[in-house]
C-alpha cells in the first residue's frame, strides 16, 4: 500500500466511532441464521472440547453449574494463607 502524504496537524479523513472504514465490504454478507436461538440478556460461553463433551445439552451444563454456584455460595471460596514477611 502507498503511503499519502499528510498536511501537518490535521488528519486525512476523521472518523465517528460508528462510521464504517471503505475497506471493509459487507456485500456478501448474511444474516446469522443462529441469532434466534440466543435469549435476550443471554450469555454465550465457549466451553472447551473435553468438558463440552461431559454436557451434552446446555440444560445439563446449566444444572451443574447451577450446582456448583450453590456449593460457593454456602462455603463460599477458599482464601490464601497468609504469607509470611522474612
Amino acid at each position: 500500500m502507498k503511503k499519502t502524504a499528510r498536511k501537518a496537524g490535521k488528519a486525512a479523513h476523521p472518523l465517528d466511532a460508528d462510521e464504517i472504514l471503505p475497506e471493509y465490504d459487507f456485500s456478501r454478507a448474511r444474516p446469522n441464521k443462529f441469532a434466534s436461538r440466543y435469549v435476550a440478556d443471554s450469555m454465550v460461553v465457549v466451553l472447551e472440547p473435553d468438558v463440552a463433551a461431559v454436557f451434552p445439552t446446555a440444560d445439563q451444563a446449566n444444572a451443574a453449574l447451577r450446582a456448583l454456584a450453590g456449593l460457593i455460595q454456602k462455603h463460599g471460596t477458599p482464601k490464601a494463607p497468609p504469607r509470611r514477611s522474612i
